[in-house]
């Protein structure tokens, strides 16, 4: 048998004294932690504009907030833009343990001029680290105030553009944009520089969309680090054009013929399988095509590859034109619309391609409705394109001169005969093919441009 212990006073005491002493460590533990807050600070850039709003988010799990203060220094001038006291009435007694912070600064209206300014952040929790100030966090950020817009200097003089049809535009900047372009309604056409000496001149390739007409607004748009953007008109004029109306009738023998070349699912109940898989491919896939074709002009190399007038499949008739607006009927009923954007060319059978002009090659492969295709990327923005392809000789990353023979016609994809499908992109719109075969337009629309900013300022860097 076990002796039984007594508990005695003491023994009670002793317990007492030690529960206490543990909970006076938890407590002053806790009072005393020491892990700092955090700050989430969400700047756009080092630049802060005329007027700049950013967003700072503190926390603190533990302790919870204290305080927390922004300065912006310049020129030894310290201006207070927060200072947030969390336990202040404002906040009731709650302890806060996150908060965020959105900030408008603007240095005009703060006394604040440009250049070299640096943004102080200092956050503070409840710990009782610190002779009871709290553990402290503090971040310095090196900013640029910059209130002042880039300035746009037009070089080109005349800009006249067809509906559907393309410009060249030269402008000069005040100070590096990380973008700037050509604005055509809601397109967008990048700019880019590297072609002449200067680094601030560029050259924007843009276009007119076939149904972009004479009230279409075209100007430069420049943004530069801070986000400050400036807009700058030019000398423009804009022809309209009218497009050619044509209808295709599809046939079964059509249907029967290509629908099977394209891996497309149709409604197992569908009593006119073939004709509903062509609306698809013809809808649908078209749209696909279409949207990784014009991806390929944003990746352009900022080289001007080519030279003079753009070469056209050699003894060919024209079976289709530019922006065509096809309407597709099926026995003698409407059934689809579609506009055709490039030129079909037909000479005879399986005729050997040449590449329109120098350039490199960015993709080769099949793509949908255009079969086997090539695109060459001419620099700037400019590409070319080689669709119904039987076969091609070229591969990516190529460089090309203007005539290698680079394939040849076939009917892959939705082509109804032995033909060349024949596209001009400028970044990401499809423009005219008819002008880049022609000589003057180009001498008068791109070359002369060119020639007259290369004697005032400088000549061109070679490529």
């Amino acid at each position: 048998m076990k002796p039984k212990i007594k508990y005695t006073k003491y023994h009670f005491v002793a317990l007492i004294c030690f529960i206490l002493i543990v909970l006076i460590a938890w407590f002053l533990s806790t009072r005393f932690e020491g892990e700092k807050p955090s700050i989430m600070l969400e700047l756009p850039s080092l630049s802060i504009k005329a007027s700049q709003e950013i967003s700072i988010s503190v926390s603190d799990t533990k302790s919870g907030m204290r305080m927390m203060w922004i300065g912006l220094y310049k020129d030894g001038k310290e201006v207070v833009l927060l200072d947030k006291d969390f336990q202040s009435p404002e906040y009731k007694g709650r302890k806060i343990h996150k908060e965020t912070f959105k900030i408008k600064i603007e240095p005009g209206k703060i006394g604040v001029s440009d250049g070299k300014a640096i943004l102080r952040i200092v956050a503070r929790d409840l710990s009782w680290r610190g002779w009871w100030h709290g553990n402290k966090t503090y971040i310095e950020k090196n900013v640029t105030i910059d209130t002042l817009a880039p300035q746009i200097d037009i070089l080109s003089r005349t800009h006249n553009i067809s509906q559907g049809g393309a410009a060249l535009a030269i402008y000069r900047l005040s100070e590096p944009c990380p973008k700037s372009g050509i604005c055509a309604g809601k397109n967008f056409f990048p700019g880019y520089s590297g072609y002449f000496k200067d680094p601030d001149i560029f050259m924007a390739f843009f276009a007119l969309s076939y149904d972009q007409g004479p009230k279409t607004e075209i100007f430069v748009k420049a943004t530069d680090q801070a986000g400050n953007i400036k807009r700058a008109g030019i000398s423009y004029y804009i022809k309209k054009k009218t497009f050619k109306k044509d209808i295709l009738n599809i046939s079964d023998l059509f249907l029967n013929w290509k629908m099977p070349e394209f891996d497309i699912d149709v409604p197992g109940d569908s009593k006119t399988a073939m004709l509903d898989k062509f609306l698809k491919v013809n809808r649908d896939l078209r749209k696909t095509n279409y949207g990784k074709v014009t991806k390929l002009g944003e990746k352009t190399d900022a080289s001007l590859y080519w030279n003079g007038a753009f070469i056209r499949l050699p003894r060919s008739a024209k079976r289709a034109g530019f922006a065509d607006q096809r309407e597709y009927k099926y026995k003698g009923q409407i059934i689809d619309h579609q506009v055709h954007l490039g030129i079909d060319l037909a000479s005879v059978a399986h005729s050997p391609v040449p590449a329109s002009n120098r350039g490199k090659v960015v993709f080769t492969g099949y793509l949908g409705i255009y079969g086997k295709t090539i695109v060459i990327d001419h620099g700037f923005g400019l590409l070319s394109m080689y669709s119904h392809l039987s076969s091609y000789n070229a591969q990516k990353d190529q460089l090309v001169s203007k005539g290698e023979i680079i394939g040849r016609t076939g009917v892959t994809g939705l082509a109804g005969g032995d033909h060349l499908h024949f596209g001009i992109l400028i970044h990401n719109t499809f423009a005219n093919p008819v002008e880049w075969w022609d000589a003057t337009w180009i001498t008068n629309n791109i070359t002369s441009k060119i020639k007259a900013v290369k004697a005032k300022y400088g000549e061109r860097l070679s490529n």
